[in-house]
């Protein structure tokens, strides 16, 4: 699954590698832009205390992804390698399919460099910096986080040939982007793009309106997804080591089960479903 991530109407600051890398140049930043840093973590810090899983919460202190700015990515690698021998690698947007997954076979996580424009703090199409270091970074830190990320990026190498992209894409969209796990509060956030949005953070957890239902592999990558607006359904995982395990196998079996099943719309119950209920609050 490549990463929509491009910002629009800014050139790239340097010819990108043949991995499609570039220098961060944390220097370039400007005080406006590390101020909108800054207001972007304080909001969500204030809101996720209570709805985020410890594990992110955790990651973010340990790799000290500080409130002053954008951080720099060659401090937050210092880290990273001697956690999980994971590190960033800034992109200028978006990178082709095998890049993508190349890179995180290799734990390598791409990230963008830009940051939101003012506009845009309550909702952007592509993700940025804040997405990509705030929402992501701090799940890898968290050792089966991190060797599921490597696993999905092999998963994807190997998809890329029996084209079944669309189906794997689902799986990252419903756990590394939007995934809720169970803990013994009630429902917590892990997915990045729940947790770098102030509003979907409230959502996802409380609204009574979206669908909330217990991990299940060939459920999730059967069921369509919405890049546009809320999640009509949420998919939540009782402990990350259900995650790794239940990725573990070999899909290629999968794939040709799943090729003669027909799509699940997004908001669409099945009878099999174990549903959760929403927190009462937060």
């Amino acid at each position: 699954m490549a990463r929509v991530e491009a910002a629009l109407g800014v050139e790239p600051p340097e010819e990108p590698r043949a991995d499609c890398t570039i220098e961060q140049r944390w220097e370039s930043y400007t005080s406006a832009e590390h101020g909108r840093w800054r207001a972007l973590f304080a909001r969500q810090a204030a809101l996720l205390k209570d709805r985020a899983t410890p594990e992110f919460l955790a990651g973010l202190t340990q790799l000290g992804v500080a409130a002053e700015g954008i951080p720099d990515f060659r401090r937050l690698n210092d880290v990273l390698e001697r956690t999980t021998n994971w590190r960033i690698v800034a992109v200028p947007g978006l990178v082709p399919d095998e890049v993508f997954f190349e890179h995180l076979a290799n734990r390598r996580f791409v990230a963008t460099c830009f940051i939101r424009a003012p506009e845009q703090m309550d909702y952007i199409a592509e993700p940025d910096v804040f997405h990509d270091i705030y929402g992501h970074v701090p799940m890898l830190v968290h050792p089966i986080f991190a060797d599921y990320m490597q696993a999905y990026g092999q998963g994807g190498l190997k998809a890329l040939g029996l084209g079944s992209l669309t189906q794997l894409a689902r799986l990252y969209w419903y756990t590394v982007e939007f995934g809720l796990i169970r803990g013994p509060d009630g429902l917590r956030i892990y997915g990045s793009g729940i947790v770098s949005s102030k509003t979907e953070s409230i959502y996802c957890l409380e609204d009574p309106t979206p669908n909330r239902i217990a991990f299940d592999l060939k459920r999730i990558m059967r069921t369509e997804y919405q890049i546009d607006r809320f999640q009509d359904c949420y998919f939540v995982i009782d402990d990350f080591a259900q995650l790794f395990e239940a990725t573990r196998p070999d899909f290629t079996p999968i794939y040709r089960e799943l090729a003669s099943l027909p799509d699940i719309p997004s908001d669409q119950l099945l009878p099999a479903d174990r549903r959760l209920q929403a927190n009462v609050s937060a």
